[in-house]
């Protein structure tokens, strides 16, 4: 499987073969949480030794109830925030090394709520333009020309190139985000739950034209979703997370035909379907979502898992491979 043996032991990229375009190996990010003035700090450990890549051109879902390090990853590999160990690269360079206006070149976001992601004082024109401006790039008239080639390619019209985000609707306004994160010809784009703000019906047209976008402009995508019905649509290889740790990875089609966790066999036994028949799905997971400053010992899953042995709580899983995925669990050690 394509780069997924060298996710595991944080390797290089074969001899002569082209370096992923987004990598993390060994990233991890702690928070130091107080509540008060004499309480005792604890650590949050929001994402702990995460090595996962994506190839040029593809789309990595990386997918987990709320509270699992999704974000906290996303943050990461935009530069915003530093990890405690660990590195990122893009195209083999790390990111420590590149300077935030060159991340940004590379990687752009686009936010979940596209009502709070746009300044409702600016217009679209301006909104659009911003990245250009901050980068020095073209004189007023050229970037007033590459909006409306951006407004085109996201299927809007130029006379809404004066208008405000307050007279759009949800997914016109996503649109525009689209269009703000492409303007500086980006080669990554990190989508934090898209369409999650946005009514059923905008949905699909929102990730249809990420997929057409995606293929005029060979963009690589990583798509942090809790939707597994967008990632199915949408993916080639999906990293599972809980509780900051990844926990299984592979090619979608795989994993969503055979996964080998137990918490990943819940999550897609959790997901509705249009059949009537089949009714309300049960969601398998046991007590609730364990509390981060106080993780339970060993396997991290163990309280909630439905395969729990004795050894889950004592013995923390490492990462095996099997049947070409990448599964953190202690079903399959020798």
């Amino acid at each position: 499987m394509n780069n997924l043996a060298q996710s595991v032991d944080a390797g290089s990229p074969q001899p002569g073969g082209e370096a992923p375009m987004l990598e993390c190996r060994g990233v991890s990010r702690n928070f130091t949480v107080g509540k008060g003035f004499m309480s005792e700090k604890k650590t949050l450990r929001a994402v702990q030794d995460v090595n996962l890549s994506v190839d040029r051109g593809k789309v990595l879902a990386v997918v987990g109830e709320s509270g699992c390090g999704k974000t906290t990853l996303a943050k990461m590999m935009l530069g915003l925030l530093k990890p405690t160990t660990g590195e990122i690269y893009i195209e083999g360079k790390p990111v420590s090394e590149i300077g935030i206006r060159q991340i940004a070149r590379k990687v752009q976001p686009v936010f979940q709520d596209p009502y709070s992601s746009l300044n409702p004082r600016k217009t679209l024109e301006s909104i659009i333009s911003l990245p250009l401006k901050v980068h020095g790039i073209g004189t007023r008239e050229e970037r007033t020309h590459m909006v409306e080639e951006m407004l085109s390619m996201v299927e809007l019209p130029k006379r809404l190139l004066h208008s405000y985000p307050s007279q759009l609707s949800g997914g016109q306004r996503q649109r525009v985000a689209v269009a703000r994160a492409l303007i500086m010809k980006p080669e990554v784009i990190l989508c934090d739950e898209p369409t999650s703000a946005l009514d059923v019906s905008v949905q699909a047209h929102i990730l249809n034209l990420l997929q057409d976008l995606r293929d005029e402009m060979n963009l690589t995508y990583v798509f942090i979703s809790h939707d597994l019905a967008v990632v199915e649509h949408l993916a080639d290889y999906v990293a599972v997370m809980y509780l900051g740790r990844l926990i299984e990875y592979g090619e979608k089609s795989a994993l969503f035909s055979n996964p080998q966790h137990p918490y990943t066999q819940a999550l897609l036994d959790s997901v509705l379907t249009p059949e009537p028949a089949k009714g309300i799905p049960e969601i398998a997971l046991g007590r609730g979502f364990p509390n981060p400053l106080d993780p339970p010992t060993g396997c991290s899953f163990h309280p909630r898992c439905s395969k729990v042995m004795d050894r889950c709580s004592v013995d923390a899983p490492v990462m095996h491979s099997r049947d070409d995925h990448l599964v953190e669990c202690h079903l399959f050690d020798e």
